[in-house]
């Protein structure tokens, strides 16, 4: 048996941009990626706390500092900039591996200036 559990989630991340034209995609600062374990386009879950609206769709790496979280594509429709985000990706894991799996969880501050929690480093 397998089991779906949470691997990595970044909480609290406000929308800094919007952009139609692009074919989709979930745009987020490269620093964010690392710190949370994600990969560059790994699958990942976004739930927007403004509107509750959740969508699927896969991570890009925006540069390094820059606190980009944009929604691109049809994604840019499902919020606005200031919005904050709770984006997750998960794995599928083994009973053995299930006993020891911890995610990485980050928590961002206000306007994306700095992570503000982190757990599971």
């Amino acid at each position: 048996m397998q089991v779906t559990l949470l691997k990595s989630k970044i909480h609290r991340a406000e929308v800094t941009d919007t952009s139609l034209n692009y074919e989709g995609s979930l745009a987020i600062d490269l620093d964010f990626l690392n710190a949370a374990g994600m990969l560059p386009y790994e699958k990942i879950l976004i739930g927007n706390l403004a509107n509750g609206n959740r969508f699927e769709t896969y991570a890009i790496p925006a540069p390094a500092g820059s606190k980009t979280i944009s929604l691109n594509g049809g994604t840019a429709h499902l919020g606005k900039v200031g919005d904050l985000l709770t984006i997750m990706s998960f794995a599928i894991l083994s009973p053995e591996e299930v006993a020891v799996h911890k995610p990485k969880v980050i928590v961002l501050g206000d306007a994306n200036q700095k992570i503000i929690k982190q757990s599971n480093t």
